[in-house]
């Protein structure tokens, strides 16, 4: 409102000038033809003076109004116009300019091209190898140069996380001219020279200094890791011919290359030097925890197929290593897929890490379309609790203008660090299966070999059985959508184990949106951690039923906490919801495969 009225009255005052400046002209050039005294002449003088002076404070002014904007800091400016009026190009960075550095680096680039292509690539070939692709015999370089363009360091900024070291953050951008040729060859004995040209890298690097001491430098290593990849372009090309002529090549050694470089270089992964003697074992990279996910269901995915249903398969990762990868299986021509699955990964940096979904139609022999994706950052999970999530998805996670509704993914999450004595249970760990029996093996009746017999059970252990009896009460519903001609619904909820498919249903309460029932109904449950309890709400009519919604939970939280009552929203109905006490009596087994 304030930007439009002070255009407003800009305007006027502009066109204010410009109508008394043409009077003023009109008045002059009838005084020079009417008048020819000396008073006629100081008359004109004295406008001339008065009107220069009027554009001088109007000047004077403007100068003052641009100088008050170029002194603005970014909290001013949010304190004037708050952050969700701004567009979303609009950005204010925290990270300070490095011009100096970018001067200096470009004076002494042609030395560090010299010293640290060859280190470079001594380091990367090792990886390349590990992640070669099938089809390839050999994958070294035959040269590698950095090039005469040197980065640009566009930012930094500090990062406050201990107080015995310092970590900083720098952003840097690279359009690089780098002549960087891979000699692969094939086992049919082919031998194709590949550059890697027109590379275009954006990214932040972390420097951490660690630990500080009171010899100089003050601190005894430096640790450097690729924090952040924005952006991270290039191209193939065979020298001499085209690579598109072995289908398949270009796609594997691009997959190949950006392996290798998060594997190698990209957080939490970090290179350690020494700067001062001493023992940094430390600052390598370890395993801080374990994440369980249950990967439950999705809902109202957006179908990808004109004929049928899309078919749903799920990608989850920490880190975006083909080893590191879960896949789920396929569920055929379904928009509401209910997976159930569990996956474990390996923590290293439970404050930056985050983990990543992605849900893709499966195509058969042609490439998947991609359905949607999204993320939980794992420093918003409290260590010992699951957490259940029902998370949105989205075309892109790091640039989120697409506001079109693609559906969400069901997840339960529980993060168990290392070496806490915190006194929770995680219920998917081995030890969990133990029978009594299993446990006086492990420890030894007279204190002599436990480990062995500790080895012996843990060789034979394939999965974690839980069994035990759920105890479930039908409290009551709320709020049901009528389903009948008179507004009203005659209301059941029939009860079923998904993996052991047991089933039970209540009573029919007649004419009722809020129906009671306080039923309860006992489950031998064999498997407790990879089984599922589904409520199906049904109207009951005379000559059928009809279906009203659903509701569908795992049995993690009632095999950790024991019991507890829950309210749950009716899946597939307009309204409602479904009252339940859940109760669970344990009889943990021990099971081979």
């Amino acid at each position: 409102m304030g930007f439009l009225v002070g255009l407003v009255i800009g305007l006027v005052i502009g066109l204010a000038i410009i109508v008394l400046f043409v009077r003023c002209e009109n008045y002059r050039s009838k005084l020079r033809n009417e008048l020819v005294s000396s008073s006629s002449h100081l008359s004109t003088s004295f406008f001339r003076v008065s009107f220069l002076l009027f554009f001088c404070v109007l000047s004077w002014l403007q100068a003052r109004t641009v100088a008050a904007f170029a002194r603005m800091t970014v909290e001013d400016s949010r304190k004037i116009l708050r952050a969700q009026f701004y567009p979303s190009w609009v950005v204010f960075s925290e990270r300070q300019k490095l011009t100096w550095l970018n001067e200096h680096l470009t004076k002494i680039w042609p030395y560090v091209d010299e010293a640290a292509s060859e280190l470079i690539k001594t380091s990367v070939e090792p990886v390349l190898e590990q992640y070669r692709p099938f089809i390839l015999s050999s994958l070294k370089f035959s040269r590698f140069t950095l090039g005469t363009v040197a980065p640009q360091f566009t930012g930094v900024s500090i990062v406050e996380d201990g107080a015995d070291s310092v970590t900083m953050e720098m952003e840097m951008q690279w359009d690089a001219n780098s002549s960087i040729i891979l000699d692969i060859k094939t086992y049919l004995g082919l031998s194709l020279p590949v550059q890697v040209k027109n590379i275009g890298f954006t990214g932040v690097f972390r420097l951490i200094f660690k630990p500080l001491v009171n010899e100089f430098p003050c601190f005894g290593a430096v640790c450097f890791s690729l924090r952040k990849k924005k952006k991270l372009d290039f191209t193939l090309k065979v020298i001499g011919g085209d690579i598109s002529t072995i289908p398949g090549l270009s796609d594997a050694i691009e997959s190949t290359i950006r392996n290798a470089i998060e594997d190698s270089i990209m957080w939490p992964v970090r290179k350690i030097i020494p700067i001062l003697p001493g023992d940094y074992s430390d600052l390598e990279l370890k395993p801080v925890g374990i994440l369980e996910v249950k990967l439950v269901q999705a809902r109202d995915l957006t179908n990808k197929d004109i004929i049928g249903k899309s078919d749903p398969y799920a990608v989850l990762y920490v880190r975006p290593l083909p080893d590191k990868t879960k896949k789920s299986k396929t569920i055929n021509n379904e928009l509401n897929p209910i997976w159930n699955e569990h996956y474990e990964f390996v923590i290293e940096d439970v404050t930056t890490q985050h983990l990543v979904i992605r849900i893709y139609d499966d195509e058969g022999v042609q490439a998947s379309e991609f359905i949607g994706c999204a993320k939980v950052q794992l420093s918003e999970l409290e260590p010992g609790k699951v957490k259940d999530v029902w998370l949105n998805l989205v075309k892109d996670l790091e640039i989120q203008r697409d506001t079109k509704y693609r559906g969400q993914v069901h997840l339960e999450l529980l993060y168990c660090p290392f070496g806490v004595a915190n006194g929770f249970t995680n219920p998917f760990a081995s030890k969990f299966s133990m029978t009594s029996l299993e446990e006086v093996l492990k420890s030894g009746a007279d204190g002599t070999g436990a480990i062995e017999n500790e080895k012996t059970v843990t060789k034979k252990k394939k999965e974690v059985i839980i069994r035990g009896v759920l105890s479930v009460t039908v409290i009551c519903a709320q709020d049901l959508p009528p389903a009948d001609l008179l507004g009203k619904a005659d209301p059941y909820v029939v009860l079923k184990m998904k993996k052991s498919e047991a089933r039970n249903k209540t009573r029919v309460v007649n004419d009722s949106l809020n129906p009671v029932w306080n039923q309860t109904f006992d489950f031998v449950v064999e498997d407790g951690l990879h089984d599922m309890l589904i409520l199906e709400v049904w109207d009951h009519d005379t000559f059928g039923k009809d279906y009203m919604g659903r509701c569908i939970m795992t049995l993690t939280r009632v095999i950790l906490e024991g019991e507890y009552k829950d309210s749950l929203q009716v899946e597939g109905a307009k309204s409602g919801t479904l009252n339940l006490h859940l109760k669970w009596l344990p009889q943990p087994i021990f099971r081979e495969s």
